[in-house]
């Protein structure tokens, strides 16, 4: 169970965690603890979970943010330990997350995510039940941080009504293992696949490309259908070594 961190040496646990778990060593990447402490105690969220030795084995952070027009609850980072990955914590951590918000009056909240790690993509999009709504190129500034921003109804009933129907990828769209249908968006009715690699590196190196042209390939399809008023709904194993996206347009 996850729940409010608010104990110093806590904080201070969940920091170290978070630089371990990302393998972050520059300082500017870190996180601090005090910090952590002033967001919780205005508006934001400090959440983790611990084992039964005491030891936070999951953690996440947020803070009240808004583009001007809405005020929602952002959600900058969430990490479990690798030796309790798969064990429910990631959603228990957004559930915390939630709870916070919507105490403090936040009905929606917003993150981003690494488009090419097809996992996130599946646990946000489909476990969740977010919307990838925008599409930012270079996020933090530099080459590779292309990210995807999802938007998460805070309304479990409204958001279940609004959900898309599901959809299985369809028997016309390329042969999902086939690097030649990768990155073409393959339109179903109103809805638009586009498949790309499960593995970043593997399909560097089997098609003789680094990682950085594969990623701009991601960023020419995704990029393009997003910007055309489509967001995805979807990300799912599409075969042995490809996943795929479905994006739906925002306002059908």
């Amino acid at each position: 169970m996850a729940g409010p961190l608010t104990a110093a040496d806590d904080l201070r646990r969940a920091a170290e965690l978070y630089r371990r778990v990302f393998g972050y060593q520059d300082p500017s990447h870190s996180v601090n603890p005090r910090l952590l402490s002033s967001l919780a105690a205005n508006g934001g969220s400090v959440v983790g979970a611990h084992d039964l030795a005491g030891e936070v084995i999951a953690f996440a952070y947020g803070f009240v943010g808004t583009d001007g027009e809405q005020v929602y609850h952002y959600s900058q980072a969430a990490v479990v330990d690798p030796a309790h990955q798969g064990t429910g914590l990631g959603r228990a951590l957004k559930r915390a997350q939630r709870d916070v918000a919507v105490a403090t009056g936040q009905m929606r909240m917003r993150w981003s995510y690494d488009p090419v790690l097809t996992r996130n993509g599946h646990f946000n999009l489909d476990v969740l039940g977010a919307v990838g709504r925008w599409f930012r190129r270079d996020l933090y500034g530099v080459p590779g941080t292309d990210r995807i921003i999802v938007d998460w109804d805070l309304d479990d009933d409204r958001r279940a009504r609004a959900a898309a129907p599901a959809r299985a990828y369809p028997d016309d769209a390329p042969a999902a293992d086939d690097p030649a249908g990768w990155f073409h968006p393959h339109r179903d009715g109103d809805h638009v696949w586009v498949s790309l690699p499960s593995d970043l590196a593997t399909a560097a190196t089997e098609r003789d490309r680094t990682p950085l042209d594969i990623r701009d390939e991601l960023r020419r399809a995704v990029g393009a259908l997003m910007a055309d008023g489509y967001v995805a709904v979807s990300c799912v194993r599409a075969g042995e070594r490809t996943a795929a996206y479905r994006f739906v347009p925002e306002h059908p």
